[in-house]
């Protein structure tokens, strides 16, 4: 089953309007199958360039801008399919664009500290940027009503939401992100990092793996791997800008007792975050459902943020004396707090937080109400 992925409606309307678009995401996403969607609507199939194949890097490393346009066939409308493998590849499409401003590009790239450090600075107001993640509950909810999606809801906390994944068995989804966490997970920080092997880069996200829904402590991860804080530290920056993991920062602005400076780390598909620990078991037989339910709800509901282009900042909240809330977002002044329970069905407010942030509320999302919350049908939410 093929879904229509949500920022595809937002990308057509930025067709002819003079930017080149970016489109950031994962490796398996399915960025090459949504820039084909979009092709089929604007171009022609001779207009698609795979940048990974070395006869098109060598053809496009060229800074002739009437040398590319006769490559690309003098058409108007073209798609370069993991553009960070050119070099030179901003300052290659800054000159193109600056001479045939009419024809449309649209560049992918599998991780944002790659094709950004090669685009952003040459092509500063001439480009604008997407982020294509896994399968999200709003694009499920395309093709599924929401009692097939209830019932789904114990698969996508354990086998993710890959495209390649959603419709499989569970035989298949093992196999297919295995493969996808072994071989394509860590490219594009390996590459980065011009190692070919990081046993270090791979405890770490088991560390973290295990880690979901706790404070992540700098100090502590490079004692147990018996390295420095700064190598932590940028290893979990290029983690971040590939897609594997999100960082969620505290909130404190008012209160003494607030923690600050500290972080929890969600990964932006649960499906390779098992993988990493090999842990496909039903939820029933789980110690770790409560965080599994945690980053599902915070990273979705990132997609939807994202995809309907909504500006909050996200955060947690907690005091040193243990109050808490899982997930806050602040937006036009205001907070909304979030405690993300998976079987409880009451919970008790934080009043310290109610009383110190004015005009601040506090919610429960649970799997009975998660539903409206993630497609932001719920009182209150946008």
């Amino acid at each position: 089953m093929q879904y229509r992925r949500s920022i595809e409606k937002t990308i057509d309307g930025w067709i002819g309007k003079g930017k080149i678009l970016i489109i950031y995401g994962p490796r398996q996403v399915g960025k090459t199958t949504l820039v084909k969607s979009i092709l089929s609507r604007y171009g022609k199939p001779q207009d698609y360039f795979n940048c990974e194949i070395l006869g098109v890097q060598q053809a496009l490393q060229k800074q002739d801008p009437q040398g590319l346009y006769s490559l690309f066939g003098k058409s108007q409308f073209v798609v370069l399919d993991e553009a960070q493998k050119i070099s030179n590849i901003g300052l290659i499409l800054k000159i193109f664009h600056d001479t045939y401003p009419k024809v449309q590009i649209i560049a992918t790239g599998s991780s944002s500290f790659d094709l950004s450090n090669k685009i952003s600075e040459p092509l500063t107001g001439r480009a604008l940027e997407f982020t294509l993640f896994p399968l999200s509950l709003q694009e499920l909810n395309q093709s599924h009503s929401r009692l097939d999606l209830q019932g789904k809801l114990e698969s996508l906390l354990r086998f993710g939401s890959y495209p390649e994944i959603i419709n499989n068995s569970e035989k298949v989804a093992k196999v297919l992100l295995d493969n996808i966490t072994s071989k394509y997970l860590f490219q594009d920080v390996l590459e980065h990092e011009q190692i070919k092997k990081s046993t270090l880069l791979i405890n770490l996200v088991q560390l973290l793996a295990l880690q979901i829904g706790n404070e992540v402590s700098m100090n502590e991860l490079a004692v147990t791997l018996s390295t420095g804080r700064k190598t932590i530290e940028r290893y979990l920056d290029l983690l971040e800008k590939a897609f594997v993991i999100l960082r969620l920062r505290s909130f404190s602005r008012n209160l003494r007792k607030e923690i600050g400076k500290k972080q929890k780390i969600y990964f932006y598909d649960l499906g390779i975050r098992n993988s990493l620990i090999a842990r496909y078991n039903p939820l029933h037989l789980r110690d770790d459902v409560g965080a599994l339910w945690e980053n599902y709800i915070i990273i979705e509901r990132l997609k939807y943020l994202r995809y309907n282009q909504i500006s909050s900042n996200t955060f947690f909240w907690r005091t040193h004396d243990q109050k808490e809330i899982d997930y806050v977002e602040e937006s036009n002044g205001k907070l909304h707090g979030y405690e993300l329970k998976w079987n409880k069905d009451t919970f008790k407010k934080p009043q310290e937080f109610l009383d110190t942030y004015m005009n601040s509320d506090v919610r429960l999302i649970n799997k009975d109400n998660f539903y409206d919350f993630l497609l932001g049908r719920a009182k209150g939410v946008k």
